[in-house]
């Protein structure tokens, strides 16, 4: 039960369709699921994302707390329909991508944070989020900014997106680019990698949501050692 000043702080959730898990292999050989997860997941994933605040290296510092920011403002009810799919090897979070429904028709997407290095996991799971605004969710188009020269390089550079600077993106700083329906198209069959359906075993060890044991941007990190 919630009071009623708490309730008109909350905006309206959407009833969303939710994203099938997919599988997909990388060039190391291990074998990425990429999942939908839920709200009651965001403390885990809060804990992957904080090491990463203090990592200046490629703009980590900025990526990782906004889209603490971001997984909090869900977590307490302050964003409204937003939505995370998660990648694990072996049960182990190797990366995250978040992102929400503006209308019906419009998504706004939000980051791609790769723990893990090496094997295009952040490619992967930006192409499983527009998977799921496009495939899923049914949108037309999706506002995309970048925080990064390497962001810049791969989503505008890679998918050709629409150049759209009058149309002002949540993120604020650099103007908006839009991936639209007809893009999306013409960029799935070779962006958009996965087998679908994800056996019941490895769903199961990729819920486990385990914590990165360590993270290329941070030499010497353990998490064991970190938890000590």
């Amino acid at each position: 039960m919630i009071d009623q000043v708490e309730a008109k702080l909350r905006p309206p959730e959407s009833v969303m369709a939710p994203y099938p898990a997919k599988s997909i292999p990388l060039a190391s050989g291990d074998r990425m699921i990429v999942h939908e997860v839920t709200r009651d997941a965001v403390p885990v994933l809060l804990e992957a994302v904080k090491p990463l605040i203090a990592v200046a290296q490629d703009y980590y510092d900025i990526v990782a707390a906004r889209t603490f920011s971001e997984l909090l403002g869900w977590y307490r009810f302050r964003v409204k329909d937003e939505f995370c799919l998660v990648g694990s090897v072996k049960g182990e979070m190797v990366g995250l991508v978040n992102s929400r429904m503006v209308t019906d028709k419009v998504g706004m997407s939000y980051h791609t944070l790769a723990f893990r290095r090496g094997d295009r996991i952040g490619a992967h799971l930006f192409a499983a989020k527009m998977e799921h605004h496009f495939e899923y969710l049914n949108q037309e188009e999706v506002w995309i900014v970048a925080e990064s020269p390497h962001g810049l390089r791969r989503w505008m550079g890679e998918y050709g997106l629409v150049f759209r600077p009058e149309q002002w993106h949540e993120l604020g700083g650099g103007p908006t680019f839009v991936l639209t329906r007809e893009l999306w198209k013409e960029n799935k069959a070779q962006k958009c990698q996965g087998e679908r359906p994800v056996s019941p075993k490895l769903l199961e060890e990729a819920r486990k949501m385990i914590l990165p044991r360590s993270y290329v941007q941070i030499p010497n990190f353990r998490r064991a050692a970190a938890v000590a």
